[in-house]
Formats: structure tokens, C-alpha cells, sequence
């Protein structure tokens, strides 16, 4: 009876070395450049919170959140009675916090923000500061001139890429005022056109909330007649190199939306002093924390 056994286990033995020796199927490209790349970038979040007191232009009115209610008992969801919470937002616009504005803010033949291409994922970043010049004078306009210096610095500008200018403007954050100050950094309508006519970029973007303090906003006017989209109310730029990064780019898909709550995280080197890797943070499962949510001042807080 043992010889049986024998063969039968020298059969599987086989079988489970012939399996071995099989060649491991290549890794696909794209999980390559994720594992050998992605995986090792370090992350910095270029976004504002959104909340309810945030700086917005007076011409919007403010906006408010609360618990989401049950229609049939008119009572707010709970942890305690329902297992959950939800919230309810109430928006007076969609021109609130960092934002990607579509040409249909402006012109309704061209694309609103749910109409935007799916392209627009991930991009070469580029971060071009004028922050020396707006301590000189805080109504300082990105120029030409500036462009043509960064570019003798790093060279030409990517086809198609992110072009975020950095002033330092949203450092003040999340003070209301800055809404109301006429004086703020901007970018000429000559530097728009260089941009995208001669570099072809896929948008800019700056800290404000207005691309300029000229009476007609043209270069906004410029951008969203000719079908190109802007970044509003960047931050952190600070945080971030001024080559080499790549920038992710969400926004909710809102039908006909003409402005839109985005969300940029840009995607640094490996070594680069701030932000995050995977692996440093917990991501799955997330860590239980010891203060709960609650309502205060009208928004949930810790």
C-alpha cells in the first residue's frame, strides 16, 4: 500500500514544481509604473476645506450644512436611533472654495463641468511663483516676462500641462476678508494667451478667487469665451516643487454644473521634503479616532 502513496506524492510533487517553474506573467505596464513610481511619490493635498464660512464673493451669499432629515418622520438621521448620519448642503454656489471653472461659466456653447474630458486625470505640474514680486506690490500680475525666466530656470513648459501660479495669497486662508480686498495677485491677459496659444497648456490655475483685478475680469472673460477651463483658489503651493510633480485632478460630475468643487493633490518626487507616501499613513482600514463627530458652529468637528 505504501508504494501507491509514494507515487502519488511524488506525482504531486511534480506538478507543483512544474507549476513553479512556470514564468510569472509580466507585471502589466501601467501596475509598474504604480509600483515603481506612484507608490513611492509623496502626495501634498492643494485643496481648501470647504465650510460654510469660507471667503466668497458677496454676490453669492453664504451658504449652510446640517444634518439630512428623514421626510416621512421630519427628524434628523442619528448614530444612535438610525446606525448613521448624512448631511445636507446647501450651496448658494458652485463657485465656492479651490474650484475648476468650465467655459460654461461664462459661455453656455461650450462644455459645462460635467462635459469635461476624463483626460483631464493627471498632468504635468507646473508651479511658477511670484511671490517676491507680490511683496512689492500686493496686486502683483504674473507676466510674459515671468514665464520666459522660469522657463530659462527649468526649461519650456509641457504640452499640456497644469500651470499653477504661486503667490502665497491663500496663506491668509480661511479669512473672509480676502473676498472683499480689491488689491490681490493675478495673471495678465497676455501671460493666459502665451500660455495656451504658445505652450498649449491645459489650464492655469492661482490662489485667488478672480484670475485678475481689471473692471471686466478679461482674462476670465478671455479663458471661458475660447473654451478653456481655470483652477480658482489653489493652496499649499508653497509645498510643492516648482518642476517635476504631476497633479491629480477631481471634481464632482454635477450636470450642467458651471463651477466646480475640485480637488488637487500633486504628485511629488520620492524625496521631496513635504507630504505623504503610501505605507506612512493608515489608508485601509482607517484608524478609529478618539474624539467623535459632532455638530458645532455648523459644521460637523471633531
Amino acid at each position: 500500500m505504501k508504494k501507491p502513496l509514494i507515487l502519488a506524492s511524488l506525482a504531486v510533487c511534480a506538478v507543483v514544481a512544474l507549476i513553479a517553474a512556470r514564468p510569472k506573467p509580466a507585471m502589466p505596464p501601467l501596475w509598474q509604473v504604480y509600483e515603481q513610481t506612484l507608490k513611492r511619490a509623496k502626495y501634498v493635498d492643494l485643496t481648501h476645506t470647504i465650510s460654510p464660512s469660507i471667503p466668497v464673493w458677496a454676490g453669492f451669499g453664504p451658504s449652510s450644512f446640517g444634518p439630512a432629515m428623514n421626510p416621512k418622520t421630519g427628524k434628523a438621521y442619528t448614530y444612535k436611533d438610525d446606525g448613521f448620519e448624512a448631511t445636507r448642503y446647501t450651496f448658494a454656489t458652485d463657485q465656492l472654495g479651490t474650484q475648476l471653472d468650465p467655459p460654461a461659466h461664462w459661455d453656455p456653447n461650450y462644455p459645462a463641468i460635467d462635459e469635461l474630458p476624463a483626460t483631464y486625470a493627471v498632468r504635468p505640474l507646473v508651479v511658477i511663483p511670484i511671490v517676491e514680486q507680490v511683496k512689492k506690490d500686493p496686486a502683483y500680475h504674473l507676466t510674459v516676462a515671468d514665464i520666459l525666466a522660469w522657463e530659462k530656470r527649468h526649461g519650456r513648459i509641457p504640452e499640456g500641462s497644469v500651470v499653477f501660479v504661486r503667490s502665497d495669497w491663500s496663506k491668509e486662508w480661511p479669512n473672509p476678508e480676502l473676498a472683499t480686498r480689491e488689491k490681490f495677485p493675478g495673471v495678465k491677459l497676455d501671460a493666459l494667451k502665451f500660455l495656451h496659444q504658445q505652450r498649449k497648456i491645459l489650464f492655469h490655475g492661482h490662489e485667488p478667487l478672480d484670475t485678475d483685478t481689471t473692471p471686466t475680469l478679461e482674462g476670465e472673460s478671455w479663458l471661458m469665451h475660447h473654451g478653456y477651463t481655470q483652477a480658482e483658489g489653489v493652496a499649499n503651493l508653497d509645498q510643492v516643487p516648482e518642476t517635476g510633480a504631476l497633479v491629480a485632478i477631481g471634481y464632482p460630475k454635477l450636470q450642467g454644473g458651471l463651477g466646480g468643487y475640485a480637488r488637487y493633490i500633486a504628485i511629488c518626487p520620492p524625496d521631496w521634503k513635504y507630504g505623504v507616501a503610501v505605507g506612512e499613513v493608515p489608508e485601509a482600514p482607517l484608524p478609529r479616532l478618539e474624539k467623535p463627530l459632532h455638530w458645532g458652529a455648523g459644521v460637523r468637528v471633531r
